[in-house]
């Protein structure tokens, strides 16, 4: 995690990571805060254009779910090399900032909890 400002991490090292955009990122993420009483682990929020949330897994996780299509998985078994932008957890981070912070006791975004999420909530936004 950068001291200040945010930093390109490389997916598949020291976490997998989920991208979903727009109205559905915004949903998933709203029904994983609520389910966890606001501890989902790290979601990473992009300001700018297509407004893409991050959702940090542990490594090697999200090749353990088959993730339907509009969410795109991002990690070392996932097709081609994929770079993060990882916000400080403080300070100036614009475009990016923490929807849900990481912590001691959620370092991540649970992968089965996520994938059970996207699943009920893809035919709704269909």
């Amino acid at each position: 995690m950068p001291a200040s400002g945010h930093g390109l991490r490389h997916a598949g090292i020291h976490f997998d990571a989920v991208r979903i955009a727009g109205v559905l990122a915004e949903q998933v993420a709203y029904e994983l805060m609520q389910f966890t009483d606001f501890q989902a682990g790290p979601i990473v929020r992009e300001a700018t254009g297509h407004r893409y949330m991050y959702f940090l897994l542990p490594p090697q996780s999200v090749t353990g779910h088959r993730w339907p299509a509009g969410v795109r998985a991002l990690g070392r078994g996932a097709q081609g090399w994929a770079y993060v932008g990882v916000p400080a957890l403080g300070g100036l981070t614009w475009p990016l900032e923490w929807r849900s912070e990481p912590t001691a006791e959620v370092p991540f975004v649970e992968a089965g909890l996520l994938h059970e999420v996207v699943g009920r909530l893809i035919g709704v936004v269909r």
